[in-house]
């Protein structure tokens, strides 16, 4: 089952686990399932987070496009660095 793994530098773990939580049922229409949500323990101000998806160029395409959209609107955006596991 392929998966992908998100870091995301200078955002409270607890920012974040609140935007997974809001943003959950949109990630489940689109197939991602919120699996782990770490804190680097050499790094605070970095967390990590797991989803389990179903196919790996579905979930590209859309975070492509999510991320391009939050580009145009602010080319200073954080955004995570993405990582596809299979």
């Amino acid at each position: 089952m392929p998966h992908l793994l998100a870091k995301l530098k200078n955002v409270p773990i607890a920012v974040i686990s609140e935007i997974l939580e809001k943003d959950k049922a949109f990630h489940a229409e689109n197939n991602m399932f919120l699996e782990h949500l770490w804190q680097n323990a050499d790094d605070e101000d970095e967390v990590f987070f797991l989803f389990r998806i179903n196919d790996i160029d579905e979930t590209k395409a859309l975070i492509h496009q999510l991320h391009a959209d939050a580009l145009t609107q602010d080319a200073n955006v954080n955004l995570p660095i993405m990582t596809y596991l299979k």
